[in-house]
């Protein structure tokens, strides 16, 4: 598909349902951030749609958002633009790519399975489906017969459950029915590979995405709170999926295994002396050490509310557990395997901070300040944490300017990009996580600190994050959503936007709702 024809299928998708009437935040305010990411070139990468044809692209395609913060404004058309570097046609359709330039883990076409969920996380944004479609298609379908991609189950995944999340964004339900049988295969392939006879999930650290964790190893079999809590999140939405199609039976079997999921986690994971979701080795004894993976239950929310797991989120913020400048660390900071290591793998996920496990645990934040009642984290911690995360994205080149910027893993004391570093000094550097595509950003802004909770009915719901005393203004502009364009926009004083004061949602350019604080707010398509 050629260019200008994708950018027609796009301009077309933004006029479905009621056209969006006006503009509140001018489009050409915002190229020159497309300008000054291009001004600095990424020699010998060549991607599907060019640094030249970025903006363009941009301006068809994503929302705009704009904020006080120059951080996080940068960061969040930064992160667009990475994406987009990221875009590859390949013979068997559309893909993103974590790496720019090929690695020797790479299946076909440098494609990597590790971060897919994240890739669904923000593409799911994105105007035109026609990329994440077909993304979707290269691991689900592409293999033998039509089957899951070769490398697929390389590395853990959540997809069943970042299916039904885009779901919750299109309201497209034959384009989700359409992965039904290839996710069921998916769920069966676990469950012959990984089941424990507990009814756990173990997994070697390194197919976590996550080598030489302190808890684990490149070949230890240990029951971990990350892959277990993805199966929980794949367990829920495929019963939500096979209800949606008609085949109640299933459904009703996978109610079972997630219950059951939860339980074991419950009981088996949680350490109460640490009180933290922590690995359970080989052995049957806890690692005892409080690793970051310990927040993956609350990505699909697995812990039951009102029974206390929430004191385990006091680690965020608390300088001997996970909080760091340039944070939050992969170990707690008080356990004597805490290291920013000089030495081994340059991937260690014994103390750097990854973006990867940010954007798990960020996530995983909003759905405890959303839906859980508790008194051991807040919208300030959230917020704080959004921030370091966006900040931390920029790289100080040689002759001492700053460009955004996001690799592998940081030293969370420094902010220096840790692994990058390291090949620098061994000389074995070659650019290898240059804008690497392995974790999401404009998903943690639109559905965590914006607010905007994906439903599968037609109610929007929005309930912001965003702390009262933080910012008097902020708009995300032309979100799409269920075939309509959406626009929240928050104007204290309503001096800035000269569009109204307080909260406002409106649905293809008409306001729909409002408030004069930052407070929930909802409407029906």
């Amino acid at each position: 598909m050629s260019f200008v024809r994708i950018g027609l299928l796009s301009s077309l998708l933004a006029l479905s349902g009621a056209a969006q009437t006006h503009s509140i935040l001018p489009r050409e305010s915002y190229r020159h951030y497309v300008e000054y990411f291009n001004s600095v070139t990424t020699p010998d990468v060549e991607s599907y749609i060019s640094d030249q044809q970025a903006w363009p692209w941009l301006k068809e395609n994503v929302p705009f958002f704009a904020c006080p913060d120059p951080d996080l404004e940068r960061t969040w058309y930064y992160r667009w633009w990475t994406l987009r570097k990221h875009l590859r046609k390949t013979p068997a359709g559309f893909i993103f790519t974590e790496f720019l330039r090929p690695v020797r883990h790479g299946s076909d076409y440098n494609a990597i399975s590790c971060a897919f969920g994240h890739h669904i996380a923000d593409a799911r944004w994105l105007s035109d489906p026609t990329y994440l479609d077909q993304y979707i298609g290269f691991w689900l379908r592409s293999g033998e017969n039509g089957g899951l991609q070769r490398h697929y189950h390389q590395f853990s995944n959540w997809t069943a459950a970042a299916l039904y999340e885009r779901y919750q964004v299109d309201g497209r339900r034959d384009a989700l029915l359409a992965w039904l049988d290839p996710l069921l295969a998916d769920y069966a392939l676990w469950e012959a590979d990984r089941l424990l006879p507990s009814g756990l999930y173990w997994q070697f650290d390194v197919r976590d995405g996550m080598e030489d964790s302190i808890s684990g190893g490149r070949k230890v079999k240990n029951a971990r709170p990350s892959i277990n809590s993805y199966m929980y999140g794949n367990a829920v939405a495929m019963a939500r999926i096979t209800r949606l199609a008609g085949r109640e039976e299933i459904s009703r079997q996978f109610d079972a295994k997630a219950a059951n999921l939860r339980k074991l986690v419950q009981d088996e994971l949680w350490n109460r002396e640490q009180s933290f979701f922590e690995t359970k080795l080989e052995s049957g004894q806890s690692a005892n050490v409080r690793e970051e993976i310990g927040f993956s239950p609350w990505l699909f929310e697995l812990p039951e509310p009102k029974r206390g797991y929430e004191v385990a989120w006091r680690q965020l913020m608390d300088p001997q557990g996970f909080y760091a400048p340039y944070g939050p660390t992969t170990a707690e900071r008080r356990h004597p395997g805490f290291k920013i290591a000089e030495s081994g793998d340059d991937c260690q996920w014994n103390g750097p901070s990854w973006p990867f496990s940010t954007t798990l645990t960020l996530k995983a934040l909003a759905n405890v300040l959303h839906d859980y009642p508790q008194n051991d984290i807040s919208k300030q911690d959230y917020f704080e944490t959004l921030m370091i995360y966006a900040a931390s994205q920029q790289l100080t080149l040689p002759d001492g300017r700053k460009i955004a910027f996001v690799d592998e893993n940081l030293n969370p004391l420094t902010g220096e990009w840790h692994a990058r570093a390291r090949k620098i000094k061994k000389n074995t550097f070659y650019g290898r996580g240059d804008h690497y595509n392995h974790s999401a950003f404009a998903d943690l802004i639109i559905t965590g600190l914006v607010g905007l909770r994906p439903r599968a009915d037609n109610q929007v719901e929005i309930r912001p994050l965003l702390p009262e005393d933080k910012w008097d203004w902020f708009c995300l502009e032309g979100v799409p959503y269920h075939g309509h364009r959406l626009t929240i926009q928050w104007d204290r004083t309503g001096q800035h936007f000269h569009n109204g004061r307080g909260l406002r949602l409106f649905i293809d350019g008409r306001l729909r709702a409002s408030a004069k604080r930052l407070s929930p707010l909802s409407a029906r398509l």
